[in-house]
């Protein structure tokens, strides 16, 4: 193997720079620069870090999931000027030889007698892996939107992943099904380029509206869906949001938990403009899902009612009609004691709790009692609880 050569093709990255940054090729660059036994021992270090031990999926993972120049022009249907494709051809065809690289071929330099750790490698074919990614953008994702599935947004309005999301999937809910059907149905058409309405999700505290949302996300991520939460305090990021997320060729939920304003809270104008459109086009690859236990949204004071606008009347009930603006609303109502104690029988059998019908359902009354209602949230609690006491 000629180290020399290798190192040259590394240094000269151009479309793939950003590669040189990451830890392992940092390593394999300091050994390919002056090989020796101890930087053989950082570089194969550095790989079981990252994945431990597989060459090969790791400069696949580096290839898929970097942003280029390549992915945001395939991303915007953009044709690749013959230069910067011949480069990209070259650049994978030293990635190649990078994941083919096997332990005995990088140690050929070296004449060591004592034994040095290895590696897997595979056949996988980057070029094509790399050139199936790009024809699948909009499902696939690059950079962080291929690494993850749910952000948050930060002071400066962008996305940040969720290191540790919320795993919850449809299957794991119980009742309400009528309602998880239209937000997946709704879903699935934003998905497919159809018609799709910015949802409002209403109803009593603890009902499922947060938990449908992510779960429908985490069921239709490998489609392409993203879901990205707005705090109710971000909402003048709003705008910004969605345009950086127009920009994508992925499909994304703005999810906005909890909402509710105060009559005198101007951010609300950042919502009504998102939602019925200002100067910039709506983005077809974006609806906005927020959820409330207020149908009005307007926490509405008596003082309220006393106030100096010689046309305060009309502001209230501008205020009031934000609901109205959203395309669909679906309402979670409370559930009744037979729908309550139907999901409280439900989780205890997919948690395997064994207990009788009667012993289950006083408890669950008990604490329907004590907490003044009952609730979807209240019946996997009462489940939780239960659970605790026979382990």
């Amino acid at each position: 193997m000629d180290t020399k050569l290798l190192k040259q093709q590394l240094d000269t990255l151009a479309v793939f720079r950003a590669l040189l940054d990451d830890p392992v090729i940092v390593a394999l660059r300091g050994y390919l620069s002056a090989p020796s036994a101890s930087r053989y021992a950082a570089f194969v270090s550095a790989l079981y870090d990252a994945n431990g031990g597989a060459l090969d999926r790791h400069i696949e993972t580096l290839c898929t999931e970097s942003e280029t120049v390549c992915t945001r022009l395939a991303a915007h249907d953009t044709m690749m000027p013959e230069h910067l494709y011949a480069a990209l051809r070259q650049e994978l065809q030293a990635l190649q030889t990078i994941a083919d690289l096997t332990p005995e071929a990088l140690r050929a330099s070296l004449h060591e007698e004592i034994p040095l750790p290895g590696w897997t490698s595979g056949s996988r074919d980057i070029k094509a892996i790399y050139t199936a990614q790009l024809a699948d953008l909009h499902r696939r994702g690059y950079g962080m939107y291929a690494r993850h599935t749910m952000f948050l947004v930060d002071d400066a309005g962008l996305p940040v992943p969720v290191a540790h999301p919320d795993p919850i999937r449809p299957e794991d809910l119980v009742d309400y099904a009528r309602e998880r059907g239209l937000v997946l149905r709704n879903t699935q058409a934003l998905l497919q380029g159809k018609p799709a309405a910015n949802l409002l999700l209403t109803g009593d505290a603890g009902t499922g509206k947060s938990s449908t949302v992510k779960a429908v996300a985490n069921a239709l991520a490998p489609e392409g869906l993203r879901l990205v939460e707005l705090r109710r305090d971000q909402l003048r990021l709003l705008p910004a949001l969605l345009g950086t997320l127009a920009e994508n060729p992925m499909t994304f939920i703005v999810f906005i938990d909890d909402l509710s304003f105060l009559t005198d809270d101007d951010s609300f104008n950042a919502l009504k403009a998102a939602l019925e459109g200002s100067l910039t086009a709506r983005s077809r690859n974006v609806c906005i899902y927020a959820t409330s236990n207020r149908r009005h949204l307007i926490k509405e004071r008596f003082t309220d009612r006393e106030g100096d606008d010689v046309h305060f009347s009309d502001t209230v009930q501008e205020m009031r009609s934000l609901s109205d603006r959203f395309g669909l609303t679906i309402t979670f109502s409370k559930p009744d004691k037979a729908t309550y104690l139907h999901m409280v029988r439900a989780l205890a059998d997919e948690a395997g709790l064994e207990i009788p019908d009667a012993q289950l359902f006083a408890e669950a009354e008990r604490a329907a009692l004590h907490r003044g209602g009952r609730s979807a949230r209240l019946a996997r609690q009462v489940v939780d609880a239960l659970l605790c006491q026979t382990t």
